[in-house]
């Protein structure tokens, strides 16, 4: 079977120090993942090691039956593979649209080019127009990305990761920094515009995490722990011993 991401013992020590040990990871197409763990247990790592910004000390990253690892992130993201990051990254003085229609152009073939007008490209500007739609920021097309409200800025973030197409997308901390009404504006809209796509995604607040995953993958200490449904893991003691404890009983009250 070939699966849509997968991680074969994947390992990775800087010095001495082991960070991931041995991660064994199979993803299908349009599973939703959430990948929790107490801090330092290496899930921003493993994102790394899977989008290219490290390459591991041993074991094996696949995208679509496709071996990555050692590769460089845009040749990985060329592949259909691509992220956001805990900080937002977007360009502050381009406006929302200018913001997406970078991410279009590329997948729609444009690549290094001084001999065309951005505004003749009528494929890559109705792309671009789409996508606004689908992050609900049609108000805000012509605003620079500086003066967008945090929450404005981290669905631009969301646009731009998706605009090139990617099947396999990796969200790192989408929500932190939010409040409830916002964080739960954005569960519905990570749903919407990763219909059909495979889904990745670090997060602390669990209300997020047991609302939006199809399974969780549990990492401590550089190893996935538990790796299963929300309700299975709120099930597993051994996951509530080493992480969840009394989370896993506010989520489900929050849930509710």
């Amino acid at each position: 079977m070939t699966y849509s991401l997968e991680l074969k013992n994947l390992r990775k020590s800087f010095g001495k120090t082991d960070i991931i040990r041995g991660v064994d990871l199979a993803v299908t197409a349009g599973e939703r993942i959430a990948i929790i763990g107490p801090n330092g247990a290496g899930k921003s790592t493993l994102f790394n090691l899977i989008s290219g910004r490290l390459a591991p000390s041993s074991g094996e990253v696949l995208l679509n039956g496709t071996r990555i690892d050692g590769m460089k992130p845009y040749e990985i993201n060329r592949m259909g593979l691509s992220r956001s990051f805990q900080i937002t990254n977007i360009f502050p003085k381009l406006t929302v649209f200018e913001n997406l229609r970078c991410g279009v152009l590329w997948s729609l073939g444009y690549k290094y080019t001084f001999l065309r007008f951005l505004s003749n490209l009528d494929d890559a500007n109705e792309r671009t127009e789409e996508l606004i739609r689908q992050i609900g920021l049609e108000k805000k097309r012509d605003v620079h990305a500086v003066n967008l409200t945090y929450a404005e800025q981290r669905a631009l973030e969301i646009g731009v990761t998706i605009a090139g197409g990617a099947s396999v997308i990796l969200l790192d901390e989408p929500t932190a920094g939010m409040s409830k009404t916002e964080t739960s504006h954005f569960i519905s809209l990570i749903k919407h515009v990763t219909v059909g796509k495979t889904l990745l995604t670090v997060e602390h607040d669990m209300g997020v995490v047991f609302g939006l995953a199809d399974k969780i993958a549990v990492v401590v200490y550089g190893e996935v722990i538990a790796f299963d449904t929300p309700a299975a893991v709120r099930a597993n003691a051994r996951v509530q011993e080493a992480y969840l404890g009394s989370a896993v009983a506010d989520a489900q009250g929050a849930g509710h």
